[in-house]
């Protein structure tokens, strides 16, 4: 391994098959590691590998469900589960790297003909010198002064509470940024003492970088378990929620509940009811055409085997949704297609080195002759790079790329 690998080792690919869910950054007593979703390729570089990491970390904490970026930790027969701020150990790291630790400094005054004077002191200490002016008036003068100087006091208690924060989050994820480790402070820390200093100083203060370094203390050590070691994870075992909404940000319209599917329960013995409707994950329109996608985090772009492609369940859906849509007063009778977005590897070379290809379509057997272009639902690889670098803005560049994928189907061409 060269030195410009260095971080590749510390990252892995999730399969999302069995117990290989997990996308984000988990520790315990065999390591840390970093997973990727499916469908992701690596970069080559430590400072790629670096800028793709924290672009992950950027992504799970935008989309994360709440409780999923947690630390675990167990206390003799115990289990529970806390936040994991892995923002608060990134800032003490990077607080450190530009500053070295925190420290506080002391007024220390001395006798001096030059320096920063204090004048209250130096009239109570120093014997001025009386001299006559040509005028016959009198002036004080000092030939000494009383001078502050100011001197860094490593004794303070912040500055341990300090040195505790670097050391725990370089043990946790200082890997990221270079091969320091810094020595393990001695003795143990009091959780609440330390918190009481710390939010003192945090009440204390109007220095930007100064609130944002207590306030990242104090959220480390509340993360932090007195008695125990701790298997920490930030990230989520459902990346397919993430998979969708991305999708849904680059692709879809904003007011997409328009097609929700609704219906209602008319009942003899009780008061109507509606039922919670179907949700397509998204919407796009495009050049008056109407385009209803379902996200699915599904294996086919990584194994090609067709028993990884959604089943009749998923397709008999997206016939509903655009079915509802057709009699939409809003669709205007525009086209309406349908189609099933997967995730893929452009640079396996498994399909194409394309950002989005068109693999096929399912057609439901029991409509009989299809007659609408949405019965033949689509199926189009998204690679998740691409996805994931691009998902944060909704260009017609984009849209066009993915109108054209499941348009060439029936060998039409977006202009």
């Amino acid at each position: 391994m060269t030195q410009t690998d260095i971080l590749k080792k510390y990252c892995r690919i999730a399969t999302n098959r069995d117990n290989d869910r997990f996308v984000g950054i988990h520790g315990d007593d065999n390591g840390v590691f970093v997973y990727f979703p499916l469908g992701y390729e690596l970069s080559e570089t430590d400072s790629e590998i670096r800028r793709d990491i924290f672009h992950l970390f950027e992504i799970i904490n935008e989309f994360k469900e709440e409780k999923e970026g947690n630390i675990s930790q167990r206390n003799n027969s115990e289990k529970k589960d806390v936040e994991f701020p892995i923002g608060a150990y990134m800032e003490i790291i990077y607080y450190f790297l530009n500053n070295g630790y925190y420290r506080e400094t002391d007024s220390v005054y001395r006798t001096q003909n030059k320096g920063k004077v204090n004048w209250s002191k130096t009239i109570k200490k120093q014997n001025p010198i009386l001299i006559k002016n040509k005028n016959s008036s009198y002036s004080l003068i000092y030939a000494n002064f009383t001078v502050r100087n100011s001197t860094p006091n490593d004794d303070k208690e912040i500055t341990r509470i300090n040195q505790y924060c670097v050391y725990e989050s370089f043990k946790k994820i200082g890997w990221l940024f270079n091969s320091y480790m810094p020595p393990k402070p001695i003795g143990k820390l009091n959780k609440n003492k330390s918190l009481f200093i710390l939010q003192d100083k945090l009440s204390n203060t109007n220095v930007d970088n100064k609130k944002k370094l207590f306030k990242s203390m104090i959220d480390l050590i509340n993360s932090m378990d007195d008695n125990s070691e701790n298997q920490f994870y930030y990230g989520t075992n459902t990346f397919e929620h993430v998979f969708e909404k991305m999708v849904d940000k680059m692709f879809g319209i904003e007011h997409k509940d328009d097609y929700y599917p609704k219906a209602e329960w008319n009942l003899k013995f009780n008061d109507n009811i509606k039922t919670y409707p179907l949700q397509p994950d998204t919407i796009m329109e495009y050049d008056d055409k109407i385009f209803v996608i379902d996200s699915k985090y599904y294996k086919y772009g990584d194994t090609a085997e067709p028993k990884d492609l959604p089943q009749i369940t998923s397709i008999n859906k997206q016939i509903t949704y655009a079915e509802y849509a057709k009699t939409l007063e809003i669709t205007n009778n525009k086209e309406i297609y349908n189609a099933f977005l997967l995730p893929f590897n452009k640079e396996s070379k498994k399909f194409s080195t394309n950002n989005l290809i068109n693999v096929g379509e399912a057609i439901g057997e029991w409509r009989g002759k299809s007659t609408h272009k949405y019965e033949h639902v689509q199926c189009v690889l998204i690679d998740v790079r691409y996805l994931m670098e691009n998902y944060k803005v909704n260009s017609k560049d984009n849209i066009i790329q993915l109108a054209n994928a499941i348009e060439e189907a029936f060998e039409e061409t977006v202009l």
